[in-house]
């Protein structure tokens, strides 16, 4: 795949353009998006990136195309796992509604700067040390144990790091607008709003760590891993608000994360060992029997685990809540009789033999 620095200047200049938009557009005045905003605006951008993907199809062949779709398709399940994530840091330091736009674009702006570098990092690796293919793998099997585990580090609103923060920099308890900083009897305090982002900055760096390793076990061309990161946090700021009730349904999300790292590490450790060079295994030479997994496999494995893993969670989540109603409806009457004596049916046995004792006792 020929990238011209001329192509990787338009590229990088499009993306800022893109942000600087989203954010005097629709960010600079703190509201509460609405969803029929937030759908538009997340069909948009999701056109967007497959009509780019059709058009590295079409103009640098389809293996390049079909990489791309694979790694998209990674990128944005795992922003939304970041989703996830950055729903819990909002509740744990109580953001107000309105102006949870620009922590989480502050977010995005991070996270792709993060992205950014590990993808310089790793492209700079796999082409002087291809055996980062066995660091990279062993590296997604130990992620996607987490991701069955669940473990995302614990209350990013109290973990160790705000903790420490907290200790060197003066905090105000209350928000001052969407302000970072507030003045107080002389005495400059940084804001929840500071501490949100800071939360939200350190997730991201965790979770570069799950992100390009992965999609370096898709493809190794940079361009492809940085667009497809570029546009699976592209629109992200939208689908928080359009699926954050879908958001705590989604119960398999991780177990299906932890398939695809497992499934992209297994891919990576094959690659490793078809283009071996480590002396300690087979001499230094090829493994060449190993097989490669093709593509076109990953992405529909890819695709059909996300599938499958959001079918199942809605299924148990509306199964959940099929059973809570039906008990609830079981519990009603008891719950009456037992708080309201006078509701009850007078002609109910219990009553009739209450007053047939009382009249007896007499």
């Amino acid at each position: 795949m020929n990238i011209t620095p001329t192509i990787w200047l338009i590229t990088i200049a499009v993306t800022i353009a893109f942000f600087v938009y989203e954010f005097f557009a629709h960010v600079r005045k703190p509201h509460e998006p609405t969803i029929a905003e937030s759908a538009r605006w997340s069909i948009f951008y999701i056109s967007l990136a497959l009509l780019f993907g059709v058009g590295i199809g079409f103009v640098s062949g389809w293996d390049f195309g079909g990489e791309y779709f694979a790694g998209y398709l990674t990128e944005k399940a795992l922003s939304i796992d970041n989703l996830f994530v950055f729903l819990i840091i909002m509740t744990g330091f109580a953001v107000p509604k309105a102006y949870q736009q620009k922590v989480l674009m502050i977010g995005i702006i991070i996270a792709l700067i993060m992205r950014g570098i590990f993808i310089a990092v790793g492209a700079a690796l796999i082409e002087n040390f291809s055996w980062v293919f066995y660091i990279f793998g062993a590296l997604l099997f130990v992620l996607a144990y987490q991701q069955i585990k669940g473990d995302h580090g614990g209350d990013p609103a109290d973990n160790k790091f705000i903790k420490v923060v907290r200790k060197i920099l003066p905090v105000s308890d209350e928000y001052n607008e969407d302000k970072l900083t507030v003045k107080k009897s002389g005495k400059r305090f940084i804001t929840p709003m500071f501490l949100t982002i800071i939360a939200i900055g350190f997730i991201d760096l965790v979770f570069a760590l799950d992100s390009i390793p992965a999609i370096y076990g898709l493809t190794q061309e940079p361009y492809i891993v940085f667009t497809a990161n570029a546009f699976a946090l592209m629109g992200l700021r939208q689908l928080y608000f359009l699926i954050g009730g879908l958001l705590e349904r989604l119960v398999y999300l991780s177990q299906g994360l932890a398939v695809i790292l497992a499934f992209i590490g297994l891919k990576l450790v094959f690659h490793a060992l078809h283009v071996n060079e480590v002396p300690f295994i087979n001499g230094g030479e090829p493994l060449l029997w190993v097989p490669e997994i093709p593509i076109w496999f990953s992405l529909l494995f890819i695709a059909a685990t996300v599938a499958v893993a959001t079918i199942l969670s809605l299924r148990k989540t509306r199964g959940d809540r099929e059973k809570k109603d039906r008990d609830e409806i079981q519990q009603e009457p008891v719950t009456r009789a037992v708080s309201d004596p006078a509701d009850a049916d007078p002609a109910s046995p219990t009553i009739v033999d209450s007053e047939a004792e009382a009249r007896g006792k007499k």
